[in-house]
């Protein structure tokens, strides 16, 4: 695993050694995408709902330099709704890789209209 903390908590339900070692093993990936990541929070939630298709949620808090990323899943399977969160956070630490590599490459010029002009 690597050096970055993670948090896992459980709310209204008991975290087993098993979901936590799976836990590790869906946010591990995100570690190896973005190795700026400075803490994980996941928190996995039992909501004792009368609509079972959202009895299970999954939420994840990324810190890392500029706005934190998070994301909220909710399924009727847990395992299913940490899939769909791992990967819907992939693709949102791919997306700003993507936007701040453009914006590294291609920076845009800054016009001061009047304030740059000497008379």
């Amino acid at each position: 695993m690597s050096n970055v903390p993670l948090v896992i908590t459980g709310v209204h339900m008991d975290l087993t050694d098993a979901m936590k070692a799976i836990v590790c093993e869906k946010v591990e990936k995100l570690f190896r995408h973005n190795s700026r990541i400075v803490r994980a929070h996941v928190e996995l939630v039992h909501g004792r709902s009368r609509d079972h298709s959202r009895e299970f949620a999954a939420q994840i808090r990324l810190e890392l330099p500029g706005p934190d990323i998070v994301v909220r899943e909710e399924s009727n399977d847990l395992y299913k709704s940490l899939d769909f969160l791992v990967d819907k956070v992939d693709r949102q630490l791919r997306r700003r890789h993507r936007l701040d590599k453009e914006k590294r490459n291609h920076p845009h010029s800054t016009d001061l209209g009047d304030l740059g002009k000497v008379a």
